[in-house]
């Protein structure tokens, strides 16, 4: 789980972050990189709506997570973008072993190999499986930024501040991408 969240899908924001003195030296591309990114992070949220697949709804999370992570480097704030990148791996690693969990006791219930990951099918798992609920729902609570002392928050809340008051996105305004950032974390 912690290889595939963090090694496997953020290999792009980590290149980006590597080759910073390249982007420094042109703030429209690294305006485009953080309005892709914006972009990115509000569609992948949005998308994970209209899913019913456990699976399905942690990979359009992370998708959404790889475009906070390129807001960072894409407003030049490098740092803020690999420290996401490392909360990010440590929340859904959590998420994706918690889903591994509901999706291993949910085959007690379900034969099906697709109704088992079916979240129309999982209600009333916390009675049963309490821990994991509890996992789950503190790396929940980790990735949305709701409470103000676990990891999502010091990461998300940097990089919107940072997307705020950046200079170095050249024709693509920085209130714009945090606008855009700030909608798909609500």
């Amino acid at each position: 789980a912690l290889i595939h969240a963090a090694t496997m899908v953020t290999a792009g924001v980590y290149l980006v972050a590597r080759m910073s003195f390249l982007f420094s030296l042109t703030p429209t591309t690294s305006g485009i990189v953080a309005l892709v990114g914006a972009a990115t992070a509000l569609f992948a949220a949005t998308m994970g709506f209209f899913q019913y697949d456990i699976k399905k709804v942690l990979a359009y999370s992370t998708v959404s997570q790889l475009g906070f992570m390129f807001i960072g480097v894409g407003v030049g704030a490098y740092w803020v973008g690999i420290f996401h990148l490392m909360t990010h791996a440590f929340f859904k690693a959590c998420l994706f072993l918690g889903s591994g969990s509901v999706i291993h006791g949910m085959h007690h219930v379900e034969h099906d190999e697709v109704a088992v990951q079916d979240m129309r099918n999982m209600g009333g798992l916390k009675r049963v499986m309490p821990k994991t609920a509890w996992t789950y729902k503190v790396a929940c609570m980790a990735i949305t930024a709701v409470p103000p002392g676990l990891a999502g928050f010091w990461s998300k809340d940097e990089i919107l501040w940072k997307a705020f008051n950046t200079h170095h996105t050249g024709a693509v305004p920085g209130w714009l991408i945090y606008s855009i950032g700030l909608a798909a974390a609500f």
